[in-house]
């Protein structure tokens, strides 16, 4: 918060600059509903003319009442009439108020649906490198939290300033005829408010931003809390307290910030305002004065009375919608941020290989995370040709895990190539490549969705279809407690809405199992510790039955139980990124290397 004690004076640049958001704003709201928009212009032109035509009419009704007394002509008619059209106005001005109302809400619904929609679908082209930048995740954080407001806000604004532009405009008129100092004082006595305000809406920005991982960090805090998939060790291990705290302390902090700048903005807001107050009353003094001295009318004196307060309620209002742009903009800089990270596209066409005997190939593949010092993958080369089986052993974060990734498209290589049918992945098709391979990861996607789409969700070509559900279910060993289910593939999963259904962690694997067999068409079946959360005959049954459907497929599998993967054609022991040590399950025996100790440590606790 280094700008925070920035002189009022020094950010007028700044100031300039960071409207380069509104025409962008205002394109966007005009292609969301063009109708709506022309609507609310036309509006907002009406609602700014009308009130100066209400102020001259009661000059006239005034003037006509002062002389309707002072002789016996007769005035009586005509006051009535413009009384009437007194009324008919104000209705009027009602009526466009209530119609700008309309406008407004139906264009908000609209607009924040469309830069929601805009938000998720720039999520779907990003790559997994963002979502694991903390930075960039701040920034994301930030578009989602202000910006499906921001742009009508930008917008409401920029109408409302056109209306007391016009407002001003005729107000001004009236008060020329009255004296040209009338007008200057009118407007140059908003001006310091004004500055005041739009430089403490920069720095409630800079707040914002500087303070978005602490605001994440509580809002995780109150998920770990009140969440049903963290409630369990929360009690158990007594964290309840200690969170809480922890939740206390982060809203201490900030509130510290926002009492600081809240003070310093009304404490100025409050002096500086008072010029417009001493400027509207000496004007006030000054045009009573020239009543009494006989040089305006009484009905003049009112009409210029009303057109000064509503003319310095106008300028606040075009202040204070200027320094709300410029807030706006500021918050929509996030939103144009986040809609504007480069991301790396994806050339590749090909759907086919030249040679699919060649299967699967890694040659010396390298991976390094964006900021890290060391390697994830280091050189790692492999081959698994169709009909063959590979299996990845290792501790935890050996490089498991990225080694699929990469071979999803999730990362790319720093180093070398990964080839597939002889092509080199970055010549494919992303699409094509990924219908090819069926993947289930430990940390699989539990939906709060039916059985029969958290399934399908396996195959997105194919997720509504009942009968491949059944299939997937089948080979996946999940049918018979789906079966078992009153409302079967159609029951609700998880607890998040009504009459949802939790499962074991065994059957949610199951359910994950059975969407990997969903994608029926892919050859190369990646299963990385799938049956982690299962008894022994049940993963027994899974690999029995996983190796009788993956005749001529290529199967990948991730594994700390050396009893599963001792069948696989291949084994490949990795040890932090690089590959220790590879052959099949007799020949690492004979190595008598890592491969053996471990197996040796494992046979030893069933003996």
């Amino acid at each position: 918060m280094a700008e925070e004690n920035e002189p009022i004076i020094s950010f007028p640049k700044r100031f300039l600059g960071v409207f380069a958001y509104s025409r962008r704003a205002m394109e966007l709201v005009w292609t969301t509903s063009r109708g709506l928009t022309i609507t609310l212009a036309l509006l907002t032109v009406v609602a700014g003319v009308l009130p100066a035509v209400i102020a001259y009419v009661g000059q006239l009704i005034v003037d006509g009442v002062v002389a309707a007394m002072a002789s016996d002509s007769p005035e009586t008619a005509r006051v009535l009439w413009l009384i009437v059209l007194e009324a008919g106005v104000v209705t009027l001005v009602a009526a466009s108020q209530r119609g700008l109302s309309v406008s407004q809400s139906l264009l908000r619904a609209l607009l924040g649906q469309r830069v929601n929609v805009m938000i998720l679908e720039k999520a779907l082209t990003l790559q997994l490198t963002h979502f694991e930048d903390s930075e960039f995740y701040d920034k994301l954080t930030q578009a989602r939290r202000e910006a499906s407001s921001r742009p009508l806000s930008l917008v409401n604004r920029t109408f409302g300033l056109v209306q007391n532009a016009i407002s001003l405009t005729s107000y001004a008129v009236l008060l020329f005829t009255f004296s040209p100092w009338a007008v200057v004082i009118l407007l140059g006595a908003g001006l310091p408010s004004f500055f005041a305000e739009a430089k403490f809406s920069g720095d409630a920005f800079r707040l914002f931003r500087w303070r978005s991982p602490d605001t994440r960090m509580q809002l995780y805090v109150e998920t770990v809390i009140a969440r049903e998939d963290g409630v369990k060790e929360v009690k158990l291990f007594q964290l309840g307290p200690r969170l809480l705290q922890r939740y206390r302390d982060i809203f201490d902090k900030l509130y510290v910030e926002d009492r600081r700048l809240t003070v310093r903005r009304d404490s100025w807001g409050f002096l500086l305002g008072l010029l417009s107050t001493i400027a509207f009353y000496g004007a006030y003094a000054w045009i009573v004065m020239a009543t009494i001295n006989g040089q305006i009318t009484l009905g003049a004196m009112t009409m210029y009375l009303v057109l000064f307060r509503q003319g310095q309620t106008a300028v606040a209002a075009s202040l204070s919608a200027i320094s709300g742009m410029y807030e706006d903009n500021l918050y929509l800089s996030n939103l144009y941020e986040y809609l504007g990270q480069p991301v790396t596209p994806h050339r590749g066409t090909a759907q086919y290989g030249p040679d699919p005997s060649q299967g699967l190939e890694f040659r010396d593949v390298s991976f390094s995370y964006p900021g890290a010092s060391s390697k994830a993958l280091d050189r790692i080369n492999l081959q698994i040709r169709p009909g063959q089986s590979l299996a990845l052993v290792g501790e935890n974060g050996s490089g498991k895990t990225t080694l699929i990734k990469l071979l999803t498209k999730l990362y790319d290589p720093t180093e070398g190539q990964i080839l597939l049918d002889g092509l080199d992945l970055e010549q494919w098709d992303v699409e094509a490549l990924r219908q090819r391979i069926g993947v289930i990861f430990q940390d699989f996607g539990r939906y709060q969705f039916s059985v029969g789409e958290n399934i399908g969700a396996g195959d997105v070509r194919h997720i509504d279809d009942a009968e491949r559900w059944k299939t997937a279910a089948t080979s996946g060993m999940a049918a018979p407690f789906i079966e078992d289910m009153p409302e079967g593939y159609e029951t609700q999963l998880g607890r998040w809405f009504k009459g949802g259904r939790e499962l074991s962690g065994g059957q949610w694997q199951k359910i994950a199992l059975s969407r990997a067999f969903m994608r029926s068409d892919a050859d190369i079946l990646v299963l990385d510790e799938p049956t982690a959360a299962m008894d022994a005959a049940s993963e027994a049954a899974i690999y029995d039955h996983f190796r009788s459907q993956s005749h001529k497929k290529m199967t990948i599998l991730i594994s700390h139980r050396f009893s599963t993967v001792r069948a696989a054609d291949q084994i490949i022991v990795m040890h932090r990124g690089a590959i220790l040590e590879q052959g099949a399950h007799e020949s690492l025996l004979e190595l008598n290397g890592q491969y053996a100790h471990l197996f040796q440590l494992q046979a030893r606790a069933y003996q």
